[in-house]
């Protein structure tokens, strides 16, 4: 099937096939059975309106915490870049485009003297996934800043939402299902002198620095904290910390981490993923939820001799 026959008249770049792996943290992964990059909102609402009913869509940021599976993404694939990536000042807050990057916007706000921002200096993702996540680090999380998001619905309409419609929890917002998030409303929480937000910026980047394998090929934290308890505690505890399959390790600087040491496939990564969450809840009865996202098709297992 073309992309003539199933989309028209539209302005972004449509590829067939497109590889995806080097977009990925992890560097791995299979192709996108259609990759889209649109140029603004109208040409994406464009494309979700002559979607089929039946296409899967899925929508791409930093992919700085996602597991793209060996398979590859089914159906239509989308990329938001640079004219979803705004940032502007309003008023007591910032408008972000879905695209921006996390630290920027930290850096804004900081340059502005607006506090309340500078965790997301060390969150390696855009806005759109710390939206959709509720992403959070050093006692802060997009629930503390959220205004409202606009969102193109799968459809294709536009909504704007108050951040009160979307019941944020601990890495969860209620989004509509198969809507995409465009671009966020985020409020500061009280002017601070801009070099007192640097140096706490400076701080938790330090931090991290610190205690978490950054300059290694990851995805970031690899499962969410259970109530109460720590997760890479319950890894350490479980004899994980250094646990290999394949090319892909679990970090020994921070075992809530998992690592492509050169040429792990998406099935290792994933593989050792459930592996560690095996361990933990044999050792500690309590079971691991994911918190990077795993996406697309699996290969398909190889036929047994």
């Amino acid at each position: 099937m073309t992309a003539g026959t199933l989309f028209q008249s539209l302005r972004g770049r449509l590829k067939a096939q497109a590889p995806l792996a080097a977009r990925s943290w992890f560097r791995s992964g299979g192709a996108a059975d259609w990759l889209f990059v649109p140029q603004d909102a109208e040409d994406l609402a464009s494309a979700l309106r002559q979607c089929p009913p039946d296409m899967p869509v899925t929508v791409l940021g930093a992919c700085s915490n996602v597991i793209i599976r060996d398979g590859g993404l089914p159906g239509l694939t989308i990329r938001l870049a640079g004219g979803f990536a705004g940032i502007e000042a309003d008023g007591d807050g910032l408008i972000t485009g879905a695209a921006a990057l996390d630290s920027s916007v930290a850096e804004t706000a900081a340059q502005a003297g607006m506090s309340g921002f500078a965790f997301l200096s060390t969150i390696p993702g855009s806005i759109g996934g710390a939206v959709c996540m509720n992403a959070g680090a050093y006692g802060g999380d997009m629930s503390t800043l959220l205004d409202w998001v606009d969102i193109l619905t799968h459809e294709g309409t536009l909504q704007r939402l108050p951040a009160s419609a979307l019941n944020m929890q601990y890495r969860h917002s209620s989004l509509p299902e198969g809507s995409i998030v465009l671009r966020a409303r985020l409020k500061a929480c009280e002017e601070e002198d801009p070099a007192a937000i640097q140096q706490k910026m400076q701080e938790m980047r330090a931090s991290r620095e610190a205690s978490q394998p950054l300059r290694a090929r990851t995805g970031g934290s690899t499962f969410r904290n259970p109530e109460g308890h720590k997760a890479w505690e319950l890894i350490d505890a479980a004899g994980c910390r250094g646990l290999r399959h394949g090319g892909a390790q679990i970090s020994e600087k921070h075992c809530n981490f998992m690592l492509n040491t050169g040429n792990a496939t998406s099935t290792e990564l994933e593989e050792l993923g459930e592996t560690v969450r095996a361990r933990v809840l044999d050792k500690s009865g309590i079971s691991l939820h994911w918190e990077i996202k795993r996406l697309g098709r699996p290969l398909p297992s190889a036929p047994s001799l």
